[in-house]
């Protein structure tokens, strides 16, 4: 007998609310509106993502430094770019990097020279991981450090096996993200949003809404949103959500700003998950899981951002 999908209304609501009040916030904040920017304690007080992942800082960093900042990369060296940022997803680790390095290409890589520069900053006392999501630490290639692990897992990609020729031969999202996955060091959820990462370039094209993975946050959240899933996986859930979209904020009578013609992707209803398991944590406490506090506050940042986008979504600066 098929399960059904029961809803726990009011927070399958909030869902919805807080992605039109983040976005909401986010667009007063870019039109240089003065603080406060909502009347939601909860969002006044603690730190959130954007309701759109393209939006948020390091994405923004991504796009305008590593990808789109006026100079001609090979297909293979805007690939290697992308994987090196967002292993460590941190800029100030890319601008201590480039700093000592000079331009970071492939040609221009150096192991040894590179794993004294972070293991010095190490020394230094200096976070050279973000903590947004935390990539996998153990010791695969055989060294005692999470960073000399990681560049050698470049080095298999590049070197050895030419990851970025695997890639560009990839017609599908998830062929690519079957790729990534396949590497130590890389499990599922990190797989996905490399590949997000890499096809927010030109060198590959691929569809974003063909697939979804699930993280660990967004599966707290889908768990506070629905008493059942009936017979849904996760990721159809999230795809239920990506599908309903319009409808939803119709019924809830939010007035939804889209960036440029673009809804809510497959990767930003997964990321709204996450979002929305943190800010039930203060909502609604009595919602139970493994984690029960907001660990962020929010502080506001002094430099502006001049919010750019891939070319390829056709989006003017002014949407």
């Amino acid at each position: 007998m098929a399960e059904k999908l029961i809803k726990r209304q009011e927070i399958y609501d909030l869902y919805w609310y807080f992605a039109y009040e983040r976005q909401s916030i986010f667009l007063k904040k870019r039109k240089g509106l003065p603080a406060p920017w909502t009347e939601d304690e909860i969002l006044k007080k603690y730190k959130f993502c954007n309701t759109y992942r393209v939006n948020d800082r390091v994405s923004q960093y991504l796009i305008q430094k590593i990808i789109y900042n006026g100079k001609p990369y090979h297909a293979r060296d805007t690939i290697f770019r992308i994987l090196f940022f967002k292993l460590f997803n941190k800029e100030s680790t890319w601008e201590l990097v480039e700093k000592e390095l000079g331009e970071i290409t492939l040609e221009n890589f150096n192991f040894s020279k590179i794993s004294r520069i972070l293991s010095k900053a190490l020394e230094q006392g200096q976070a050279i991981y973000n903590d947004a999501y935390i990539s996998c630490a153990n010791k695969a290639f055989g060294f005692d450090r999470k960073h000399d692990n990681h560049l050698a897992l470049l080095k298999k990609m590049f070197f050895e096996d030419k990851i970025d020729t695997q890639l560009l031969k990839c017609k599908t999202m998830k062929e690519a993200f079957l790729i990534l996955k396949s590497y130590p060091l890389i499990g599922n959820f990190l797989a996905y949003q490399l590949i997000t990462d890499i096809n927010y370039s030109e060198v590959v094209n691929f569809k974003e809404n063909e697939f979804t993975v699930v993280g660990p946050g967004s599966k707290r959240g889908i768990n506070k949103c629905f008493i059942s899933r009936g017979n849904l996986t996760y990721e159809e859930i999230i795809t239920y959500m990506y599908k309903n979209q319009q409808k939803e904020f119709k019924r809830l009578g939010y007035d939804f700003q889209k960036i440029g013609n673009r809804p809510l992707q497959l990767i930003d209803c997964q990321g709204l998950f996450c979002e929305i398991d943190k800010y039930c944590r203060e909502a609604s406490p009595t919602l139970k899981s493994n984690r029960t506090k907001i660990k962020k506050k929010y502080k506001p940042k002094t430099e502006k951002i001049e919010y750019k986008y891939p070319s390829k979504w056709k989006i003017s600066n002014e949407n």
